[in-house]
């Protein structure tokens, strides 16, 4: 199926710390995209991989599961960590989950994580009947675009395809288990009104992983989608001074 132009990857060859940015459930690299592009433009080698099943259909994405999403995102990594000394990741919402997962099989060899209100478990007691409801109907609502500024277009899907929903909360199960494997510098980005993921994957966050130097960020003006949201420049900003100083204190 044809990949709409929005959801082309992002990549760029510049310095030896590399960054690999992942986006969220239903949406593209087009929420990452300008995010990637501050950060190659200063000096840093950026991946930002199209996750399988995002940017063409949610029918297409109900074929696929968090193993192929994982795999996509996995395959960046070990290529940026080929060719440079170290590598960060991070991502948004469900990407913000691939990447502690990341944190999570690769240990050290991810110098720091990244996230923006990253999902590791979803509250809403809905969610329960998925494993049923999935097998009964094959979409829902959407969830996309929980965008506060005017005018700005996630790209998200237009339904939610529930085969590949209920993958997703398989996988947060999976990061919420492993979430004391995670001793890697971390910095979190939050919204504080987000319509898609409550605060407590945050909570969860904050009292499970093992790592020493941990700080949170609180955006006080987007929603959900804050890598496109009135905050992006913050993001953009204090992601590239965290960078700089974990790579440099691991030198």
């Amino acid at each position: 199926m044809p990949v709409a132009s929005h959801a082309t990857p992002f990549s760029a060859d510049g310095g030896d710390v590399g960054v690999v940015l992942s986006h969220g459930f239903t949406g593209s690299p087009a929420s990452m995209r300008p995010w990637g592009e501050y950060l190659a433009d200063h000096g840093l080698s950026v991946r930002v991989p199209r996750l399988p099943g995002h940017g063409t259909s949610w029918q297409e994405m109900n074929s696929t599961r968090w193993p192929d999403w994982y795999a996509a995102v996995e395959r960046a990594f070990l290529e940026l960590r080929d060719r440079c000394s170290q590598v960060v990741v991070g991502g948004l919402s469900m990407g913000g989950g691939l990447a502690m997962r990341l944190a999570e099989e690769h240990d050290r060899a991810v110098a720091g994580l990244v996230v923006v209100n990253p999902f590791v478990q979803l509250s809403d007691p809905k969610l329960r009947a998925v494993p049923l409801l999935r097998h009964l109907v094959s979409s829902a609502k959407a969830v996309g675009n929980d965008i506060k500024k005017p005018g700005v277009d996630e790209y998200a899907y237009p339904r939610t395809p529930l085969h590949a929903l209920g993958s997703m909360l398989e996988l947060g199960r999976l990061i919420r288990a492993d979430l004391p494997k995670i001793t890697q510098p971390l910095l979190v980005f939050r919204s504080a009104e987000d319509h898609v993921v409550d605060p407590l994957s945050g909570r969860l966050i904050a009292q499970r992983v093992s790592s020493r130097d941990i700080s949170e960020q609180i955006l006080s003006d987007s929603f959900h989608v804050a890598t496109l949201d009135n905050d992006a420049e913050t993001i953009c900003s204090e992601s590239l001074k965290f960078i700089e100083r974990v790579t440099a204190e691991a030198t």
